[in-house]
């Protein structure tokens, strides 16, 4: 296997999707993916980007089996971050190096763009992510409390 990364085009929205489907269904939520392909392609692609991502490709396939999508958020303290909303690698390609390497490219994107940080959730049950996030030096803060309003 031959696998690159690279930015996502408007042509991977489906296949980068089709893996939340796949990260939806192991967070044991998959009935709560309700975005459109139309409003995901919209989002990213559109006359104003609210999400970009990488994606790991296979060059021998044009198989996409990875992605990392993240966007910019503005902390007060801190300025602004790189807020990464997903990273999946398929299944039967975990334990490969993908993540990894999607990961160092994000990294490497923040720099690029003088963010000051990454920031991210992980589930408190996910412990492969969690070792993942450990290996690479991440902080865990067990004040803060997640709340959302769904409209």
């Amino acid at each position: 296997m031959n696998i690159t990364i690279r930015r996502a085009e408007k042509k991977d929205c489906k296949r980068i999707l089709e893996l939340v489907q796949e990260l939806a269904v192991y967070e044991k939520a998959p009935e709560a993916v309700t975005v459109t392909l139309e409003h995901f392609e919209k989002s990213g692609f559109g006359e104003a980007p609210v999400w970009w991502a990488f994606v790991a490709e296979d060059l021998q396939t044009n198989t996409i089996h990875a992605f990392a999508l993240y966007y910019i958020r503005f902390s007060t303290w801190k300025g602004q971050r790189m807020y990464l909303e997903d990273i999946l690698v398929t299944e039967a390609l975990r334990g490969k190096g993908i993540g990894q390497q999607l990961f160092d490219r994000l990294v490497e994107e923040a720099k690029e763009k003088n963010l000051h940080g990454i920031t991210w959730q992980v589930l408190e049950w996910n412990e492969p992510a969690i070792k993942f996030y450990k290996k690479n030096a991440a902080g865990f803060d067990p004040e803060w409390v997640n709340c959302a309003i769904d409209l």
